[in-house]
């Protein structure tokens, strides 16, 4: 496989994550869990959830529909790849060492979700870090 098809998988997959904030209010109980929250940080929850899935959406559909533009030498490229591939490191990062592994040890749902969620964040990071390294002019494919 070639970094282009790797680059429309992560595309697609990012979109299909931002899609999946919909069902979080309902799986995670959210209605009765903000209920504890003032207004004020209760639709600063909803709000940044909103962006957050705009953001993971817009990054999903730029990697997906201009994987050839990204893949070129040029500067723009190479700055948005590095943008992409820093954000999903450090997005890493916090599944590895700020999120608490009381919530997932012991509950297999949870486990197996934090299992995922870490080689999902390696595989953007890594095809990211591919795609700068291509848009660099190097043949790696």
């Amino acid at each position: 496989m070639n970094i282009s098809l790797h680059m429309k998988i992560v595309g697609l997959s990012l979109m299909l994550l931002a899609l999946f904030h919909v069902v979080l209010p309902k799986r995670f109980d959210w209605q009765k869990e903000m209920a504890l929250l003032s207004l004020f940080n209760r639709q600063v929850m909803y709000v940044h959830t909103f962006f957050i899935a705009l953001v993971v959406l817009m990054f999903g559909a730029l990697t997906f529909f201009f994987t050839a533009e990204l893949l070129t030498k040029n500067s723009l490229a190479q700055v948005i790849l590095a943008g992409f591939a820093g954000f999903w490191a450090i997005r890493l990062f916090v599944q590895l060492f700020v999120y608490d592994a009381a919530l997932w040890r012991g509950k297999r749902f949870e486990t197996i979700a934090h299992i995922l969620f870490t080689i999902y964040w390696v595989y953007c990071t890594m095809i990211y870090g591919w795609a700068l390294f291509a848009s660099t002019g190097f043949k790696a494919e």
